[in-house]
């Protein structure tokens, strides 16, 4: 469906390239070769329209974020919320994008005991990792997405974890369908990066079995949609 904002923007389109052609469009006497010129415009202005990326808003309510952290003895996992996410998409494919994660969300789902699950909860709020009051936000920007193969590609971007942003390089899974994006992949996190050194072997000796493994996992399933001026029918 095309809306009205969008036959606007045809409009001042073609309006723009009329503009520029007047001149030449008026000394033109034959009629034919005129009307070949304006359909060619016109021809164009869909092509530039069609080029024209569309903004994918996420749906954080569909969408989901699970973190993984392992340990000598083990390993830990569990939830995050995703705050807001807008994807451009350009011929049914990621160009660019931003995710924002909300950090005072995060939930852990191995521990069943409740003050066990409480205290570790806690702890990932604090200082020792995400220190979620200072910093709420976490964000993922996509800057290059280069197809594999199929539906799989890598993408290249940065990654903000504490106002500290490092660049990262995933692969993942892409589909967009009737105005629908659905991406499933995982981003490997080297925590100590982001100044999350608490029980770091690179930091710290002599940990034994409190040993804490340096990168943790977030895979994430993330549903997007066109909205609005940004729905053109079914892709």
């Amino acid at each position: 469906m095309i809306t009205i904002r969008t036959l606007n923007k045809i409009n001042t389109f073609l309006s723009l390239l009329f503009e520029f052609n007047f001149d030449y469009i008026n000394k033109l006497k034959n009629m034919k070769t005129t009307k070949r010129l304006l359909g060619t415009i016109a021809l164009a202005a869909v092509f530039a329209l069609q080029a024209m990326a569309t903004e994918y808003k996420v749906d954080s309510s569909e969408s989901t974020v699970k973190w993984n952290g392992k340990k000598v003895t083990g390993e830990h996992y569990g939830t995050v919320e995703l705050e807001k996410g807008a994807l451009q998409v350009e011929n049914n494919k990621v160009k660019s994008g931003t995710i924002v994660m909300d950090m005072p969300t995060i939930t852990v789902e191995d521990l069943t005991n409740e003050s066990m699950n409480s205290k570790l909860t806690g702890h990932l709020k604090s200082d020792d990792f995400f220190a979620v009051e200072k910093h709420p936000y976490a964000m993922l920007r996509l800057k290059e997405v280069v197809q594999k193969t199929g539906n799989e590609y890598t993408f290249t971007g940065d990654l903000t974890i504490k106002d500290i942003t490092h660049p990262v390089t995933f692969d993942a899974t892409m589909d967009v369908k009737n105005n629908k994006l659905t991406a499933k992949g995982e981003v490997e996190v080297d925590r100590t990066l982001y100044d999350i050194k608490f029980r770091s072997g690179r930091f710290f000796s002599d940990l034994g079995d409190n040993l804490i493994y340096d990168t943790f996992t977030l895979n994430f399933d993330v549903v997007a949609n066109a909205e609005g001026d940004n729905v053109t029918g079914s892709n």
